[in-house]
């Protein structure tokens, strides 16, 4: 039961996860695809302003919930198929990969700002 229970908080943080990736870096409940406006200049002849709104509420739900389904198929795909990494490759990855990699990162992106200004 113990077992289950870790499993479950594991794929529930998989899922608040994606939710956060979703509204901070994806856009949240706007529509991803640029130049395509989804019922920005249609008019709802037909129905009264509520309605209309709840809809809106409605699509923007629908799209937040698309986009962090697609995030947490991607996270749980890659979970599934590749090799676990030990602690040490993970260690040796960010110390003497990923860390230099941020550092020339900060520098040049220092650099930038401070001969642009």
């Amino acid at each position: 039961m113990k077992f289950a229970f870790f499993y479950l908080a594991s794929y529930l943080n998989l899922l608040v996860s994606s939710l956060f990736v979703t509204i901070l870096y994806l856009g949240g409940w706007h529509f991803s695809i640029p130049f395509f406006s989804l019922f920005k200049n249609f008019e709802w002849n037909l129905m009264s302003n509520g309605i209309s709104e709840v809809i809106s509420i409605i699509i923007g739900i629908v799209i937040t919930l698309v986009k962090s389904y697609l995030f947490l198929f991607i996270s749980i795909m890659t979970r599934w198929t590749l090799p676990r990494i030990r602690i040490d490759q993970l260690l040796n990855l960010g110390w003497k990969f990923l860390l230099p990699i941020a550092l020339g990162n900060l520098l040049l992106t220092t650099s930038f700002q401070l001969f642009l200004l």
